[in-house]
């Protein structure tokens, strides 16, 4: 195969063979050291391919993302078919092996990994680039062989034309002669007015797959030799094993081994099934000496206790102090929120083998560089010896993306065990995802807003406690001064014009729960908090919620048009009817997470009895460019139905430090006739594209909050909520 590597819209290196063209870029933000070598004229320098195109016209397209169901191969492949002009129905997608000096996230540096909703966001300009300089070539190419010149030839559709001879070529039939093409160092990006699948919806390239079985996950991957794991965990967290008893699990038909890991004891068999039942059969005593033994309840009024404190200053504005003192009146309320399961689909798993040369992975990965990097310290080999697998993911919501690389280091530290001699597939169960961690922080906020006496919101306070998730993370840097950003985000950018304002934070670092990322992430719960104490704000002052919401926006124009758009197509003040016995409301809220703005109006219907009905949820979002709009509308209804299944059904407890649910019968996932109609309106945006995963999940319980307080007058400060509390 003839291959062009192109680094940094420069030329550097010709690879060539036979076959097709091979386009790359070095990405903007790599390391000091990397950018030095990229200058040097004989240096050789990793290129960032993205796209690589067959003499049989296929249009592949390189993948760094992980594609988890979010839609992120359609959009990425769709940036570059765009600049490309090609045939969307030879487009294919590939997730890119895992090497951050090539594929690295451009919000994070020179680090490969799926997350934060920045997929589309940060591949934006450079698969544009990606796109129009392989169109480039291939033009060039042809006006090279027909003799015309470049401005005379069209491309559409994968096809390149020179209109005023009738002459035309394939990309396929173009792509040799396109390889020996010089690379230019400058590229025209396309007018957005010109664009025809970037803001049109193109299908979804793992649709198909998906549909027929044909797509590759985790489970699917069977390899000579393989055998399955499945893992005996502590029931408390650090607790470890004191002894254990195989005999009757090896007794097990398909049971192949037991071997003890620093996490617990693994089970081996031919398949799931009988790893499992070896499982059952096994006897384990755990030595609890140094467990965490805590429960729910302990650790919540440890919380309250602490928010009765100063704690570290996260934001401050104005003097809070003297605003209060000269306070008309103050308001104050506290809200509740529990751990929380990620509960995907596709619980953890992964494929692990071990050779002569290092490892190879198959997995839904979704961090790639840290993970590289734990699992060659553990096997004390070179990062770049660890070969990584992109698979399909059956879903995350940040579980894949373990800070720790928790299941991969299991899967790994069983292979060890029984000294690389087979591959392993690691398995959880639904028992092992609800119980053996991670989870969303538990958290308890405390807030007081001072109104002077023309009843002008004048002072904010607003203190946090929960645990740290960047603690012992890739990330812990981004600790400063003793706050986590992430868990007051949506705290200390909050969008309110208050004059006096201060946001402090308590992270009790004796909590041993495991803790991660949760979609949104801190946007969960100060979301929550923020957006129901405005409202609160709003009625002791005798103003409507979207008005005052408005006047405080009057810094925040974009945040005012995304309300305004929800307000006016949710039919904000306008009557709501009820049947007897049935009280209806209509809420709002509105948050910036991942630098896109939500908003979110809800109505619900409360009967006598308290028993809650969310009817319709109508959504506004301004996410820049649009590139898939009906993806748009697809993740914001999945954010509202996987944000109200929290509010309604969710939380996870602790009762002497046992988690106590193990499936789903205890995590409610919310059910087919609980899910409202949902409408999502995009506002028209000609800016870079912004994420667009999890941002509709933070307005959606504040917005039902609020409509459960309009039509009931009662306020609900705990998640998931208290409904009896509603009962007349």
């Amino acid at each position: 195969m003839s291959q062009i590597v192109i680094e940094n819209l420069s030329r550097r290196r010709f690879l060539h063979g036979a076959g097709g063209l091979t386009l790359g870029f070095c990405i903007p933000g790599l390391a000091a050291a990397a950018a030095a070598v990229a200058k040097a004229p004989t240096a050789s320098f990793a290129a960032n391919a993205f796209l690589r195109i067959g003499a049989d016209n296929s249009v592949i397209v390189i993948a760094k993302h992980l594609e988890m169901g979010q839609g992120s191969h359609t959009g990425l492949a769709t940036i570059v078919a765009e600049e490309l002009d090609a045939d969307w129905k030879t487009v294919r997608v590939e997730g890119a092996p895992a090497d951050a000096r090539r594929y690295n996230n451009l919000n994070w540096g020179p680090m490969q990994g799926t997350g934060g909703s920045s997929a589309i966001a940060n591949s934006w300009e450079q698969l544009r680039q990606a796109g129009a300089t392989g169109r480039a070539m291939l033009v060039a190419a042809a006006a090279q062989r027909w003799r015309v010149g470049e401005a005379d030839i069209v491309v559409r559709d994968g096809v390149v034309s020179h209109p005023a001879s009738g002459r035309k070529a394939t990309f396929g039939e173009l792509a040799l002669d396109a390889a020996k093409q010089a690379v230019p160092t400058k590229v025209a990006l396309k007018d957005p007015k010109d664009f025809r699948l970037i803001g049109q919806q193109a299908n979804r390239r793992d649709s198909k797959d998906k549909t027929d079985g044909s797509a590759r996950f985790t489970q699917d991957v069977f390899l000579p030799g393989m055998l399955v794991a499945v893992v005996a965990h502590p029931p408390r967290f650090g607790a470890t094993v004191k002894s254990f008893d195989a005999s009757r699990a090896k007794a097990i038909k398909g049971v192949v081994d037991v071997v003890q890991i620093p996490g617990g004891v693994a089970v081996l068999a031919k398949d799931t099934w009988s790893a499992k039942k070896g499982r059952d059969a096994l006897a384990v005593d755990w030595d609890e000496s140094a467990a965490f033994k805590l429960g729910s309840d302990e650790i919540l009024a440890r919380y309250k206790e602490l928010a009765k404190t100063p704690g570290a200053v996260a934001k401050q504005a104005g003097d809070t102090n003297t605003a209060f003192a000269g306070a008309t009146k103050v308001l104050s309320a506290s809200y509740d929120f529990p751990y929380l399961a990620h509960a995907a689909m596709e619980p953890l798993n992964c494929v692990i083998r071990l050779g002569k040369d290092g490892c190879e992975v198959w997995n839904g990965e979704q961090m790639q560089t840290p993970d590289q990097h734990s699992l060659a310290q553990l096997f004390g080999i070179k990062p770049e010896q660890v070969k990584i697998n992109m698979l399909f993911a059956g879903g995350s919501f940040g579980r894949r993306a373990s800070k720790d690389s928790d299941y991969l280091l299991e899967a790994a530290q069983i292979v060890k065990a029984i000294a690389g001699r087979v591959p392993v597939k690691l398995v959880w169960l639904r028992e092992d995802d609800m119980g053996a961690g991670y989870y969303r922080p538990m958290f308890h906020h405390a807030l007081e807003a001072a109104i002077d006496s023309d009843g002008n919101l004048v002072g904010w306070r607003h203190r946090l406690v929960g645990q740290s998730i960047m603690a012992g993370s890739p990330m812990a840097a981004m600790i400063k001064n003793g706050i986590d950003p992430v868990s007051v985000e949506g705290a200390t950018n909050l969008p309110y014009a208050v004059p006096n304002l201060v946001v402090e934070l308590h992270t009790p670092t004796d909590i041993r729960v495991p803790v991660l990322w949760w979609r949104s992430v801190g946007s969960t719960h100060t979301a929550f908090s923020t957006e129901t104490f405005i409202d609160e704000v709003a009625a002791a002052t005798g103003k409507d919620p979207l008005a005052l919401r408005l006047q405080l926006l009057a810094e925040h124009p974009n945040h005012a048009r995304v309300l305004k758009l929800a307000a006016d197509k949710g039919d904000w003040g306008s009557p709501l009817k009820a049947n007897a016995g049935e009280r209806r409301g209509r809420g709002i809220a509105v948050h910036e997470s991942f630098r896109t703005i939500v908003a979110q109006v809800a109505e619900v219907t409360v009967k006598k009895d308290g028993s809650l009905k969310v009817d319709r949820v109508v959504c506004a979002v301004d996410c820049g460019t649009a590139v898939n709009p009906d993806n748009i509308r697809s993740q914001l209804e999945g954010s509202v139905g996987f944000a109200l299944s929290a509010a309604l059904h969710q939380q996870i407890t602790l009762k002497a430090g046992r988690v106590e649910q193990d499936n789903f019968d205890g995590f409610e996932l919310l059910r087919l006739n609980e899910m409202p109609a949902v409408e999502v309106h995009i506002v028209p945006s000609s800016a870079a594209p912004t994420g667009i995963g999890e941002p509709g999940v933070p307005p959606l319980a504040p917005a039902v909050a609020n409509a459960i307080a309009a039509a009931t007058g009662r306020r609900l400060r705990r998640m998931p909520f208290n409904t009896g509390e509603l009962a007349i």
